[in-house]
């Protein structure tokens, strides 16, 4: 017996849903999975790698999708270059049974009807929607990068050296450290190295940035003081027309470091603050 599909029905294959409460209604767009989070990342900048579909829809798999009308009376999608992250450029109130939201819908909950512009808050401001599984793995890829990056940045104080990122790994366990899926590992970096050195027994601490300050020699005289008083250890200094130091600070004085010879107006942009190395070397 043949069975009738509804016409409205969408199939999506690779889908990841993005979904937004506004107005007490619920709007989603389809987009390609892994492309939500680059786009927000900043490494994948052409809306049209992540939408699948250029609509907003309040049920996506419904294909009940909100169009806007041209002033011809045809309904229409502003579309600005969205493909690679949606799969389908529409705004949806249930992406998966196609349900589509109407121009009166986007209307009132975003002051707008413009699909593109609207796909781009939701984007930006939408909850992504994933399942079990992936959450899984989305959850274990971001622990991986996190640890590695820690390992990158930090050392065991009394050596000096940098940790293996399994053990890395086993002191974030310990430490009941949890990664944020909403957040990149780096965004999440800093966080793991206080969360280590609080909760933790493994010592840790950032390792030291290698920097180099050159300025005229009568305002090193003056300022030597200042400057070297943020640093772990002076590596070398040399005295001629130009004060030049060689030092290892903790990367929180760098900034330090930076604006006081910015804002000194004696030097008149005459100093400099160079970084030679930053992370961690066995």
């Amino acid at each position: 017996m043949r069975v009738n599909q509804p016409s409205n029905q969408i199939k999506l294959t690779n889908v990841s849903i993005v979904r937004l409460k506004k107005g007490g209604k619920r709007f989603e767009i389809a987009c390609y999975k892994n492309k939500v989070q680059e786009w927000r990342n900043g490494v994948e900048t052409d809306l049209d790698e992540v939408l699948q579909i250029n609509n907003v829809f309040s049920n996506v798999s419904k294909g009940q999708a909100s169009k806007t009308k041209s002033k011809s009376g045809e309904m229409e999608c502003n579309e600005t270059d969205l493909d690679e992250v949606l799969q389908i450029n529409n705004v949806f109130s249930n992406v998966s049974k196609g349900q589509a939201s109407n121009s009166e819908e986007l209307q009132k909950a975003f002051g707008k009807t413009d699909v593109s512009e609207i796909v781009k808050e939701i984007l930006k401001k939408g909850e992504l929607q994933v399942g079990d599984k992936e959450r899984a793995h989305e959850s274990s890829q971001l622990w991986k990068e996190i640890a590695t990056q820690v390992a990158e940045k930090c050392v065991d104080p009394a050596t000096q050296k940098p940790y293996p990122v399994g053990i890395i790994e086993k002191a974030m366990t310990e430490a009941g450290f949890s990664v944020k899926t909403g957040k990149n590992a780096k965004a999440q970096v800093l966080e793991c190295i206080k969360h280590l050195q609080a909760n933790s027994t493994l010592p840790i601490q950032r390792a030291r940035m290698r920097v180099r300050v050159t300025m005229p020699a009568k305002d090193g005289k003056r300022l030597k003081e200042q400057i070297i008083q943020g640093a772990d250890k002076v590596e070398d200094e040399d005295w001629g027309e130009e004060w030049e130091i060689i030092m290892l600070i903790d990367p929180g004085q760098f900034r330090v470091l930076t604006e006081l010879i910015q804002s000194d107006k004696e030097l008149k942009g005459s100093g400099r603050v160079e970084t030679l190395s930053f992370t961690a070397t066995a």
